[in-house]
């Protein structure tokens, strides 16, 4: 077989949801390691007022494509923005672009979605499954398409506790349920939403499970494949490490982590945070439209699907994540910090409950105040309530651990030369999570705050502050406790001359030993 770069030379592709963070990451992957491609096409919408040229043109202006520029700094000329909505008709692209299109693509990565976990259902599926379908119809017309490949999600049927690499069949018949919401209204639909998804968790993973059932049924001779991320982070090493520029998933909830925020959440210490850095998953997605597409004399029977995860190969539990999101914003601090940096997981719903009230809602009140009686304009309630909704779409998943088949990702390495190894790593048994954990949070920090690291040293003096102004507050609470209830009884002083009588006797104990030695 060829190698990866020798299969996409020549090539021309097109690529859906490249404006997404998996997408610009694919998009800049693809024209660096594989620089003899032809042409790239990109399906965008327009925009807050910018055309599809326009939203490309800012987005390739980014950091994250500077390592590209400096290669080959003419690498914009092969990207061909495509206007197109993939809500609306025939993907609101006329006859003569889709006669185009099928006279000229050879890979399709279909990657756009929405990833809002409890989007109405209505508009889930008509942007996870409809728009799949159209796509799929578009693919057809293609007269030279080697492979479509489909970017899904793992969590798509996690309603069972092992999840293969195979297409597991929906509760409901995908075909009736498209024509029963054509006509329901958007009440109907939100009182249905519950019954229809079941064990699933959200809308998302629903429609996502719908849209790959959809590809078994509907995708005829074409050549399908499907790679299904879990939850996807900032980069690992590529196209330098720590790459993340959004506050989706754990990203948001690591920042509040380490802006002092957050200080408690419900998850399960020993539950396996599935997390995956997205080169990783951008590598595997490229690897397995090269195996696929090259295979003309020997297509698989079946779709090819691959659980992009790193929970049975090289588990990460979320109290370590814990322990990492710590330790890292202590050392190295988020600038203008609510607070010390101090997150626990608890999985007791009881106890959580009671710590988010204490640590979040009553704090988040007082500062409102204090903001009110300063002529500011109070601002933490809201921010605690987006908090605590974000936390609320996360809590299934960092309540529960999955088993997963990785067979298909193991053929797939197992067919990469030595060379392609390296240029398109997705083993993830190299990981190293202490590192990487620390580069993702100082990525939030560098790309997504845009704060500086000469900044550094003024954020560890506001975090010093910080904690001497706890150690003050401390201070006068245990005064007032003991002026309030212990000084007023005698049973009270009694105890507490007892409990100080023996720390005493304690210290004077090991100041002894110590001398002795």
């Amino acid at each position: 077989m060829m190698n990866i770069r020798e299969y996409y030379a020549g090539k021309n592709v097109l690529m859906t949801g490249a404006t997404g963070f998996m997408g610009k990451v694919l998009l800049e992957k693809l024209l660096r390691s594989c620089p003899g491609v032809n042409a790239v096409y990109v399906m965008v919408r327009s925009k807050a007022g910018q055309d599809s040229q326009a939203r490309v043109t800012e987005m390739i202006s980014s950091k994250l494509f500077d390592r590209l520029q400096d290669e080959q700094p003419c690498f914009a000329e092969k990207i061909i923005p495509v206007n197109s909505d993939l809500t609306k008709p025939e993907l609101d692209l006329s006859k003569e672009k889709q006669s185009a299109l099928a006279e000229t693509i050879h890979v399709v990565f279909h990657c756009a979605a929405t990833i809002r976990f409890n989007e109405p259902l209505k508009d889930a599926m008509q942007l996870n499954v409809l728009a799949t379908r159209k796509m799929l119809a578009l693919a057809h017309k293609m007269k030279h398409l080697e492979i479509f490949i489909h970017v899904s999600t793992a969590y798509a049927n996690c309603d069972r506790e092992l999840i293969e690499e195979v297409v597991y069949p929906p509760p409901v018949d995908y075909v009736k349920l498209i024509d029963a919401l054509d006509w329901m209204d958007d009440e109907l639909v939100s009182a249905l939403t519950p019954k229809l998804i079941g064990q699933r968790p959200n809308t998302y993973t629903y429609t996502k499970a719908l849209a790959e059932y959809l590809l078994q049924q509907e995708a005829g001779d074409l050549n399908v494949a499907i790679v299904r991320p879990s939850i996807v982070g900032a980069s690992w090493k590529e196209p330098f490490p720590g790459w993340i520029d959004n506050f989706n998933g754990p990203s948001g909830i690591f920042i509040a982590a380490g802006k002092g925020i957050l200080r408690t959440m419900r998850a399960s210490n020993d539950a396996v945070a599935d997390l995956v850095p997205v080169d990783v998953v951008i590598n595997a997605t490229l690897a397995a439209a090269w195996y696929s597409g090259s295979r003309k004399s020997s297509r698989p029977k079946s779709i090819l699907v691959y659980n992009c995860t790193t929970g049975g190969i090289n588990p990460f539990h979320w109290g370590q994540v814990e322990n990492c999101i710590n330790m890292t914003f202590k050392t190295n601090p988020l600038e203008q910090a609510f607070r010390r940096p101090n997150v626990n997981l608890r999985s007791n719903s009881f106890t959580n409950q009671y710590w988010t009230t204490v640590s979040h809602t009553l704090p988040a009140l007082v500062y409102d105040c204090y903001l009110r009686l300063t002529g500011q304009k109070p601002r933490m309630m809201k921010t605690i309530s987006r908090l605590h909704k974000a936390m609320m779409v996360l809590e299934y998943f960092t309540s529960h651990s999955w088993l997963w088949n990785t067979d298909n990702v193991t053929m797939l390495m197992a067919h990469m030369s030595p060379e392609d190894k390296k240029v398109f790593n997705f083993d993830v048994r190299q990981l190293h999570w202490a590192e990487y954990m620390e580069s993702y949070c100082m990525g939030t920090k560098k790309y997504v705050l845009n704060e500086e690291l000469s900044g550094l040293p003024a954020a560890r003096k506001h975090l010093n502050k910080l904690r001497n102004i706890r150690y003050a507050f401390n201070t006068v609470l245990v005064v007032l406790i003991w002026r309030v209830f212990i000084a007023r009884s005698q049973m009270a002083r009694n105890i507490w001359y007892f409990v100080v009588s023996l720390c005493f006797k304690f210290l004077s104990y090991f100041r002894a030993s110590s001398t002795m030695r």
